[in-house]
């Protein structure tokens, strides 16, 4: 089982997941030729695909979506909240609605979808797995509930949100509403924060953990290491960061 980011942050989102031969996209958030250039970046082509599944309808994290599944005749997987919001966007494509509570295969992967709590019609953030190893996945979720910390305990790997600074954000140039909305309960986790839910969970398993969705202006990377590598007993450049405009290279859960 392995996994890679595409690019992480406010200007677009995509990750992909691999077990055995199924490669499974979770979200686009980018043109169409920039979804298949940063594919070609790891070594695979759209039509090697086996299909989307989308966290919520925000532009960055849906909106290539329709374009590739269009183009490669992929598979599409969210929540009718989600659909709901686009329903022209998604006509005459293969979309199938799915629980925020229940697991589903696409081939080989695993998905678990988990509700989570943000400014979106029915977000959920997914759990991949092989039937043996397990790969979290949370960004955009402005808290962290009992729920999913139950559902991210003794993971293999962990893509966790580190979106800001609380600090930076507080003093930056962020209208006051917009400060609200990001630092709020349905905006988005902070370093202190995602350290705090990692802090929680058994990490006994934990091969990987991935800083993402860094915001460029209220957030530096130095910063999330920080958080992170305070919890987890090691060195800060021991823990991964998936960066805007190159993402993560694969990384194996053996």
């Amino acid at each position: 089982m392995r996994f890679a980011v595409l690019g992480s942050g406010s200007e677009g989102n995509a990750l992909v997941v691999q077990v055995g031969q199924t490669r499974v996209l979770l979200d686009c958030g980018f043109s169409l030729s920039e979804t298949v250039s940063r594919l070609a970046r790891l070594g695979l082509q759209a039509g090697q695909l086996h299909g989307i599944v989308v966290t919520h309808e925000h532009g960055d994290h849906i909106s290539g979506v329709a374009r590739l599944a269009r183009k490669f005749n992929l598979p599409v997987w969210l929540t009718h909240g989600t659909l709901r919001t686009q329903n022209a966007a998604f006509a005459a494509l293969s979309a199938t609605e799915i629980s925020p509570h229940l697991a589903f295969s696409i081939g080989e992967v695993q998905v678990q979808a988990y509700p989570v709590p943000h400014d979106a019609a029915e977000p959920v953030q997914y759990v991949f797995s092989d039937g043996v190893r397990r790969l979290g996945v949370l960004t955009d979720a402005g808290s962290a509930t009992p729920h999913i910390e139950a559902i991210l305990h003794g993971c293999d790997a962990l893509v966790l949100e580190c979106n800001h600074d609380v600090k930076m954000l507080a003093d930056g140039d962020y209208p006051y509403s917009l400060k609200q909305r990001v630092g709020g309960r349905y905006g988005h986790l902070n370093n202190a924060d995602a350290a705090t839910l990692l802090r929680r969970l058994d990490r006994s398993r934990l091969q990987h953990v991935v800083a993402a969705h860094l915001s460029r202006k209220n957030n530096a990377a130095e910063l999330a290491r920080e958080a992170l590598s305070e919890v987890l007993g090691c060195k800060p450049e021991q823990v991964a960061v998936a960066t805007q405009d190159l993402g993560l290279e694969w990384r194996e859960i053996t």
